[in-house]
């Protein structure tokens, strides 16, 4: 009998991960291993878009404000600096809380640039996210709306679209008249969105002594929160230490409750008494900081007092993203 030859195989061309381009999710991948794009290279491309960063604001100006604006503060507007300046026919972009009708950016008539910062995002990063809808708003039409998508896995950050000199210096509104530069000759969507999102804002303020606290308004009692910097577990021993001292309070009648985490930053906050105002508390937020730094710089161990202290601020913390 001959003998059956061996077959063979003919070798596909393999392809670096740079170089595969993105197909649909069920035909072949074509890096050519023989399996759908999904289960290959796009499951790679889908964990890059979809894990989840940590501190996405890390970097920038600003960082604790960010932070506040996009988890705490209802409406707000910051004139942002792009790092290789504005474009022609752009005189201005600026980052708002919230948009009409939860648009993600709007290019206005005279050509400026509001980008949204409360949307929903699509990927686990939001600083990625904000800064592909902020580069298409940039080319966008004037008088459009810019609707959100996935950014590209590969595409720009925040940090590497605006300018690390800028300030980012915070203006908080009673409401969202910033929407419209002519209130009077809105659209029926706009005035009705308008009306809807004033009707919802909570009194907020920004103290101007301390960084990225905002006393807040409510009907039973006022609040002060306060994005704080620190490194979490840093953070929480120095106010242990405050707390079991009885040193962790703004002044009379006020009381750290607890704190959130959000977007890799804890956040303490103080119940305040409802006559106490934004005015009232900047003094004692100021003093606070005094103390806030030297526990911040004490190393000695907890006491069994600083460690129930913090068992119970630890009990009562909430993340928020």
């Amino acid at each position: 009998m001959a003998k059956k030859r061996p077959q063979t195989k003919a070798k596909r061309p393999q392809l670096d991960d740079a170089e595969v381009p993105v197909v649909g999710a069920r035909e072949p991948c074509p890096c050519g291993s023989g399996r759908r794009y999904k289960a290959c290279h796009g499951r790679t491309a889908a964990q890059a878009t979809t894990a989840l960063v940590q501190r996405p604001f890390e970097g920038l100006p600003g960082e604790c404000d960010w932070v506040a604006l996009r988890e705490l503060v209802p409406a707000a507007t910051v004139g942002l600096t792009l790092r290789d300046g504005l474009p022609e026919g752009v005189p201005s972009v600026t980052l708002a809380t919230v948009l009409p009708m939860a648009w993600p950016a709007l290019r206005r008539d005279d050509g400026s640039v509001l980008l949204g910062l409360q949307n929903d995002t699509a990927s686990g990063d939001i600083s990625r996210d904000l800064a592909d809808t902020l580069a298409r708003a940039l080319t966008a039409d004037p008088g459009t709306p810019v609707q959100g998508r996935r950014a590209p896995a590969d595409g720009p950050r925040l940090q590497d679209l605006l300018s690390p000199e800028g300030a980012f210096e915070p203006q908080v509104h009673s409401g969202f008249e910033f929407w419209v530069p002519d209130p009077e000759n809105a659209t029926p969507d706009v005035t009705a969105s308008l009306e809807r999102a004033n009707a919802a804002a909570i009194p907020t303020v920004r103290l101007q002594g301390v960084d990225a606290a905002y006393w807040c308004e409510t009907p039973d009692k006022n609040h002060l929160r306060w994005v704080m910097p620190h490194e979490e577990e840093r953070l929480l021993d120095a106010l242990a230490r405050l707390h079991a001292a009885g040193r962790s309070s703004l002044g009379e009648g006020t009381r750290l409750v607890g704190s959130f985490r959000a977007h890799g930053l804890t956040v303490p906050v103080w119940d305040l008494p409802s006559e106490i105002s934004a005015q009232d508390i900047e003094k004692p937020a100021a003093e606070f900081a005094e103390r806030l730094a030297e526990a911040l710089a004490t190393d000695a161990p907890l006491t069994h007092d600083e460690r129930r202290a913090r068992g119970g601020l630890t009990n009562r913390q909430v993340t928020l993203s």
